[in-house]
Formats: C-alpha cells, sequence, structure tokens
C-alpha cells in the first residue's frame, strides 16, 4: 500500500499561544528544549522515521538512525495575525522545513522533517512533514499524539504513554506493487492557477444540514453524519461553481479516503504504522445526480463495499485493481475532487505540556489539486474546512449564498 502511494509530504500545523503568564509557563527555549528530548525518546519506538530514503523514491527505508530534521525558525508577525492573514497565500508552507509540503519538494530523503517557528508574541507554531510514503493521516496523528504525551509526562516509560506505541506490520513486500500506480500520472506541474480558503462551519449549521439531507433523502437516509452531508455540501457547490464558469455542466467525480483499519477481518489497532487508507470515488455523470441527498446516498453505498479485508496484500491487490477499472485517469482527474476528513483525530488535543493547540491545519495550497481537507475546530465547535479549487472557480464558489448560510468565514 506503502508503494501505491505518490511521493509527497503531509504538511501538519500546530499553533500553540504564548502561555508564559501562566503558572508553570514555558520560555519559547524551554519548550525547544522539551520538544527535543520527547522527540529523541519517541524515535526510539518510531525507529523508521529516524532514517532515510536511499532515494527520493525508494522503495524501502534505510533505519540507519540518522535522525529526524529539526529546525526553529523565528517570525515577526503576531500569531493572531499571522494565522489571519496566511490562507489567501503560500505563507503558510515558509513555516516548513525545505519546502516539505505535499509535492514542491520531489527529491528530500527525509522520512519526518519538523520547524519549530517561534511568533513575535512568544507563540509557536509547529510544522511537522510526513513523507506519506511510510504513513498516513492516522499514522501522523498516532506519532504526534505519542510524542506529545512524552513531552507531556517527561519519560517514554510512563504509563500513559504505553498505548499509544506504534503496531508494526510485518509483510513481504509483492514487486506486483512497484508498478507505477494510476495517480502517479495525473501529477501535473505546479502552477498558481490554485486558491486557498478556509471555512469553518459550526455544529448547529450541521445539524441543520443533517435534517435537510434526511428530509430530503425519501427516508433512505437515516442518520447521516456530520462528515458525510458537509462533504456533499462542499461536492456539489464545488461542481456548481464549474458549471457556472463553463457555462455547461461536466462529469465530476468525488474521490474520499476511508480508513480501513476497522474493514480487516482482524481488526488493526488505530496506530498501526503505514497507508491503510481506500479511495472511494463516487461518479456525477449528470446535473440530476447533484443533489445533496443523491451524493450522501452515493457515498454510504461505496463505504458499505469497503470490508471483510482479509489481509494487506489483499488490500493492495483492489486498489490496484480499482485503479486500472477508473480508466483514463488523465481525463477523470480534470472533473475530480479529492476529499479527505480528519475529523475525530487527535490534532486539536496534542498537549505538548503547555495546553493544547488553539489551531491545527493543513498547508494545502501545493496540493495543486481541487479538493479539501475537513478537522474538527480546536474548540469543539464545528468542522474547519481548508479548500484548494481554481481561481475563477473559487470565486464563485465562496459566493454561494446556500453555503454561505452554513459556514461562517
Amino acid at each position: 500500500m506503502d508503494l501505491l502511494n505518490p511521493k509527497l509530504y503531509i504538511p501538519m500545523l500546530l499553533f500553540y499561544p504564548n502561555n508564559r503568564d501562566e503558572v508553570g509557563g514555558l520560555t519559547a527555549e524551554q519548550k525547544a528544549i522539551a520538544l527535543k528530548k520527547s522527540l529523541s525518546e519517541s524515535l526510539t519506538r518510531y525507529y523508521p522515521f529516524a532514517g532515510r530514503f536511499t532515494t527520493p523514491t525508494s522503495p524501502y527505508v534505510d533505519c540507519n538512525d540518522e535522525g529526524v530534521l529539526f529546525l526553529e525558525a523565528r517570525n515577526d508577525n503576531q500569531l493572531d495575525t499571522f494565522r489571519r492573514m496566511s490562507w489567501h497565500d503560500e505563507t503558510l508552507d515558509q513555516l516548513f522545513v525545505d519546502d516539505l509540503v505535499f509535492y514542491k519538494n520531489t527529491s528530500s530523503k527525509n522520512v519526518v522533517a519538523v520547524q519549530l517557528n517561534h511568533f513575535a508574541c512568544g507563540g509557536v507554531g509547529l510544522a511537522v512533514s510526513l513523507a506519506h510514503a511510510i504513513g498516513d493521516g492516522s499514522t501522523l496523528g498516532s506519532f504526534l499524539s505519542h510524542w506529545a504525551s512524552v513531552a507531556r509526562y517527561g519519560s517514554i516509560d510512563h504509563k500513559e504513554v504505553v498505548p499509544l506505541n506504534p503496531h508494526f506490520i510485518r509483510s513481504p513486500r509483492s514487486d506486483s506493487t512497484q508498478s507505477e500506480p494510476g495517480t502517479k500520472k495525473v501529477i501535473k506541474k505546479l502552477d498558481n492557477n490554485f486558491a486557498s480558503r478556509k471555512f469553518v462551519f459550526p455544529n448547529s449549521k450541521l445539524n441543520e444540514l443533517k435534517y435537510k439531507v434526511a428530509g430530503t433523502g425519501a427516508g433512505s437516509i437515516n442518520d447521516p453524519t456530520r462528515v458525510e452531508v458537509l462533504t456533499s455540501l462542499l461536492y456539489t457547490t464545488a461542481v456548481a461553481a464549474a458549471t457556472t464558469k463553463t457555462g455547461c455542466f461536466k462529469p465530476s467525480y468525488l474521490h474520499f479516503m476511508v480508513n480501513v483499519r476497522e474493514k480487516f477481518v482482524h481488526k488493526l489497532p488505530q496506530s498501526t504504522v503505514g497507508n491503510f487508507v481506500k479511495v472511494v470515488m463516487v461518479k456525477t455523470m449528470n446535473a440530476s445526480e447533484s443533489s445533496l441527498s443523491w451524493v450522501v446516498e452515493e457515498m454510504r453505498k461505496k463505504k458499505l463495499e469497503v470490508g471483510g479485508i482479509e489481509s494487506v496484500q489483499k488490500l493492495a491487490e483492489w486498489t490496484k485493481d480499482g485503479n486500472l477499472e477508473n480508466g483514463d485517469l488523465e481525463n477523470v482527474v480534470k472533473g475530480s475532487y479529492k476529499c479527505s476528513s480528519l475529523c475525530g483525530f487527535p490534532f486539536h488535543k496534542l498537549d505538548f505540556g503547555w495546553g493544547k493547540p488553539t489551531g491545527t491545519t493543513l498547508a494545502i495550497k501545493a496540493a495543486d489539486k481541487s479538493g479539501f481537507v475537513m478537522m474538527d475546530c480546536a474548540d469543539g465547535d464545528g468542522i474547519e474546512v481548508m479548500l484548494n479549487l481554481e481561481k475563477e472557480c473559487m470565486d464563485i464558489f465562496e459566493n454561494d449564498k446556500e453555503l454561505l448560510s452554513y459556514c461562517r468565514m
């Protein structure tokens, strides 16, 4: 499964305010020392992360214990000011080591890299890049939770840290998985034709949306989830924006990720390291299939098809066959929207010893693809969406009245 992923880095960013005035509050320098010490200890468990790819496209990690690149940087902005202004350009990318943000750096041999950004107010931004070749969003969440708990409790042997130990699957690598996956064929040269925006959907509005979808689904949709209805709203609004831009409807494709750790016959622990995500596609071939309820129904049908996985090898074979069945992916990608939900993951709870983050986000602009990522709001009230669209479509999307009725900017 790891070999079927394109060469990219997952860029996670955590913002922490200055707590120096609190009882026991740490200075920025003390925080850096605590992060480095606990990271070193955590890497004794997550030992492949301290290794290197022998080449940028290597099919294995050389566990040579070279360690994780850890840089510190200073930013003249106040943390709150930076967060408000950073979403309309590429300034978020500057918080990461060596452009390890999605496809921006394809020559790095690092598995994990960290940059601790110190803001003028004393707050910090912790930017962590994880090579997708070694893990997915769940892997990143487990690793950061482990690291945070070691920092918070001061020892890797503390009883609260033990349950977060990584689970590695010893699985023979099949040569059949090394053939170039379909996803690599559609990687484009990065350009400036995409715009990124952030939207926040509070729980009260998501509940309204759930009632609306359930009420228009002819009784076939029982208790839709927040993620299902929001995915449907974002996708149908994006399709409508593209239709307005071109003047006619064109076939569109929603690609959404399903964490399959619990879909195995023998369930895998959530701390299992690797890529255990199945990409499922909903096809919208005509305008009548663009309703909120229709998309939710199709998503549920596709998710129900994922289950009873016997082994990692079976999952890899299923994924490869699925890529082949998609046909000409170069044409499909023109109307494709990639969706990923990190809701329910622990990112907004990561306490390294100085409190939980006031904000968590992915730097998604460098993904250079139409799509969106959803995460729980740091305050627990709703879902925050990071959205990427072509600029002309974004201008239409962000002025959609129905969409705006459910969110706060």
